[in-house]
């Protein structure tokens, strides 16, 4: 007796699917009925998704192929080194653009130019900024106080810095943000996936099973969502920070978390003498975050330490590590610190028109939420 071979093998297990499913389908039973319409309905969901992932590609080519000088060729370049509309091409310096696709610096700086004069991006009018602006979507971080005090909620189009020292709630705040930004936009949420850049190795997975599990979601899909990468050193995080702008809109993400942003350049650039290198690739990867939010419409949620003061006799001893370049960088700077009775004390410190306000959470098996204000 011959052995089958596997084409023939994959062929027979083919019909003999193709026969369970019709003969499934046949029957009437209340039973089977449900079935049959969980089937055809899980069908149809597979086939929209990828008729609309299609359409977003074609989309996305068509919008390249339009700039004046870009062909198949030039495309596909651009593509593969993530700059998949004319959008992204218009926030990013010609000079990253050709260094990453190998095209020629005068031909990316046409191409530029010309993205930018089909987005119209050198003037705008303020009313055309305000409409852009509604298209801004908020998640909720579970805790009403905290949403009260951004906005809303943690913001898209924006980078929101978290401070403060080692315990307070930054990494907590992160977690519960994976889970709920996974939600509905009715239930506070962006429908959206997650990147969360490790940089410290604080990223626990059990923890957002715990959340998830809380607020009755299902675990192991709200860890499928998230894609974890762990930074080893800043040279690491910086390459992780460029494949963004190629992985964010292939995977849906809605929002991407680096916890923590300066932690690996505290630890390489020691010294006044490296003190300008370390400052120069900061602000390159910070910039590269906020052109990341503004051409996909995600939130960046960066975590931030502290370093204190030694002479000071009154006050907070502790200020925000990145001096200058992390403070002009981030849209809203919340500092966090330890209250009573296991709570939490957020206080904005700065942003472009949040007030600079303070409120109270706790940390709980649900992530964030509220706390009693004495």
């Amino acid at each position: 007796m011959t052995k089958p071979s596997g084409h023939q093998i994959f062929y027979e297990s083919k019909k003999l699917r193709h026969w369970f499913k019709t003969r499934l389908l046949s029957l009437t039973s209340p039973l089977f009925a449900a079935i049959r319409y969980a089937i055809c309905l899980k069908t149809t969901q597979q086939e929209l998704h990828t008729s609309n992932y299609t359409v977003k590609l074609m989309a996305e080519d068509n919008d390249l192929k339009n700039l004046p000088g870009v062909g198949p060729a030039t495309a596909n370049k651009l593509k593969a080194a993530g700059y998949t509309t004319s959008e992204s091409l218009s926030v990013t310096p010609p000079k990253d653009i050709s260094e990453k696709t190998g095209i020629g610096f005068n031909t990316v700086l046409n191409i530029v130019t010309a993205a930018r004069e089909q987005r119209g991006v050198d003037f705008i009018t303020a009313e055309d900024l305000w409409k852009k602006r509604q298209d801004m979507q908020r998640c909720s971080t579970g805790s009403s106080n905290l949403n009260t005090l951004m906005g809303g909620g943690i913001e898209t189009q924006a980078m929101t810095e978290l401070i403060g020292e080692y315990g307070v709630g930054k990494t907590q705040i992160c977690l519960s943000l994976c889970v709920r930004v996974q939600l509905p936009e009715e239930e506070g949420g962006l429908n959206g996936k997650v990147v969360y850049i490790d940089t410290e190795g604080t990223f626990i997975p059990e923890r957002v099973f715990q959340i998830a599990e809380s607020l009755g979601i299902d675990p192991h899909e709200t860890l499928s969502n998230i894609f974890l990468a762990r930074a080893y050193n800043s040279s690491h995080q910086e390459l992780l920070t460029e494949h963004l702008l190629k992985f964010c809109p292939e995977n849906n993400v809605k929002l991407v978390v680096v916890d923590s942003m300066i932690g690996h350049f505290r630890g390489e650039f020691v010294g006044r003498e490296h003190l300008a290198e370390r400052q120069q690739k900061l602000n390159s990867q910070l910039h590269k975050l906020l052109r990341l939010t503004e051409a996909y419409n995600i939130s960046v949620v960066i975590t931030n330490q502290v370093q204190a003061n030694p002479t000071a006799f009154f006050g907070d001893p502790n200020k925000p590590a990145g001096g200058n370049v992390m403070a002009h960088a981030s849209t809203h700077r919340v500092y966090l610190r330890k209250g009573g009775k296991g709570t939490r004390l957020a206080t904005v410190i700065d942003s472009p028109y949040l007030p600079e306000e303070k409120t109270r959470f706790k940390i709980t098996e649900k992530g964030v939420e509220d706390a009693e204000e004495n």
